[in-house]
């Protein structure tokens, strides 16, 4: 079997926190949002619909999952669900808790401002609740 191969603008941007039945979930590395990626361990897929039928589905209930547990966690107004891929070609879902009076609140955080990176402390807690709440 081939080994899967992460982007490396995905690899640089975020960190592992475990990996689920298709997707390697992944924390962005900018704490003004609770921001997750979801990246689905296939080697050269570009859209959704280039992964099988069973990928799909398990695709699919990953992201309702982690969105469900980003939510509880976090208790966010909403839970943005959305694969963009115009930079970062590789197939990936990000899921994003945003609460109103956020620093884009109502609309999209790409493009807006500076990352602010989280310290390894501040990583390490979330990383870790929210393998607990999954």
């Amino acid at each position: 079997m081939e080994t899967f191969r992460l982007d490396e603008r995905l690899a640089r941007d975020s960190a592992l926190i475990t990996k689920l039945g298709l997707c390697q979930l992944r924390l962005q590395n900018d704490r003004r949002w609770p921001w997750l990626v979801l990246v689905p361990q296939r080697n050269d897929k570009i859209e959704l619909f280039e992964l099988t039928p069973l990928d799909q589905t398990m695709l699919t209930f990953e992201t309702n999952q982690v969105a469900s547990a980003l939510k509880e966690l976090t208790g966010a107004t909403k839970i943005n669900v959305g694969a963009l891929g115009n930079i970062v070609r590789q197939l990936h879902v990000h899921v994003i808790a945003r609460n109103e009076g956020d620093p884009s609140w109502p609309g999209p955080i790409w493009g807006q401002g500076t990352a602010i990176p989280y310290s390894d402390n501040d990583r390490h807690d979330f990383m870790k609740k929210l393998a607990g709440a999954l």
